[in-house]
C-alpha cells in the first residue's frame, strides 16, 4: 500500500513537472528565437559527457529552457529522456516500453495517476538497467503510462537515489556513482 502511495506521489510530481514543460514548449514556439537558440533546439539529443576518462561521473549540460535531457539506455536500448528530480520513479510511455522489450500484455494498469493530460492508469515495472553515459543502475523501479498520458521518458528519483550524488553546478547536472 505504501509503495502505491509513493508511486501516486511520484506521478503527481510528474504532472507538476510536465505542465510547465508543455506550456514552455508552446511559449518557445510562439516567441521569436535567435538563430543560435533555434539551432540548439534543433540539435535535440545531447550525449552525456564523461567527466574524465574512466570516471563514474557524467555531466549533462542544460538545454533550452534549463532542462537536462540526454540519450540514455533502458534495458540496453537507446532512448531520449529528461532527468526529473521531481519524479519519484522513472516514467515511460507504452511506445518506449515496447521498444525496450517490455510486454504490454502482461502489465497491470491498476495505478490511477493524474497527468497534465488528465487521469490515466499506470503499470509498475522494474527496468533491468538504466544507463546514462558511463553510469548504470540495475533493477530500477519505473511506471508505464499510455502514450496519450506521457509523450516521452522521465528519469526520476528511483534512478537518481541510487547514485552517490547528483547536483547542478555551473549550468550542468553532474551525476556520480
Amino acid at each position: 500500500m505504501l509503495s502505491r502511495a509513493l508511486m501516486m506521489a511520484g506521478l503527481a510530481c510528474l504532472c507538476a513537472y510536465t505542465l510547465p514543460m508543455v506550456t514552455g514548449r508552446y511559449l518557445d514556439r510562439t516567441a521569436t528565437a535567435e538563430p543560435s537558440a533555434s539551432s540548439a533546439r534543433m540539435s535535440g539529443d545531447r550525449a552525456a559527457i564523461p567527466a574524465a576518462s574512466g570516471a563514474r561521473e557524467v555531466v549533462l549540460p542544460a538545454g533550452p529552457g534549463g532542462h537536462f535531457d540526454a540519450t540514455l539506455e533502458l534495458n540496453g536500448r537507446s532512448v531520449h529522456g529528461l532527468i526529473d528530480t521531481g519524479a519519484t520513479v522513472v516514467a515511460l510511455n507504452e511506445t518506449t516500453a515496447r521498444r525496450i522489450g517490455l510486454s504490454l500484455s502482461t502489465l497491470d494498469y491498476s495505478i490511477s495517476v493524474t497527468t497534465a493530460n488528465g487521469l490515466a492508469k499506470a503499470a509498475s515495472v522494474t527496468l533491468k538497467r538504466v544507463k546514462i553515459g558511463s553510469i548504470a543502475v540495475d533493477n530500477v523501479q519505473a511506471m508505464v503510462l499510455p502514450d496519450a498520458a506521457l509523450s516521452g521518458t522521465l528519469v526520476g528519483m528511483s534512478f537518481l537515489n541510487r547514485l552517490s550524488s547528483f547536483a547542478v553546478e555551473d549550468g550542468a547536472l553532474r551525476l556520480r556513482r
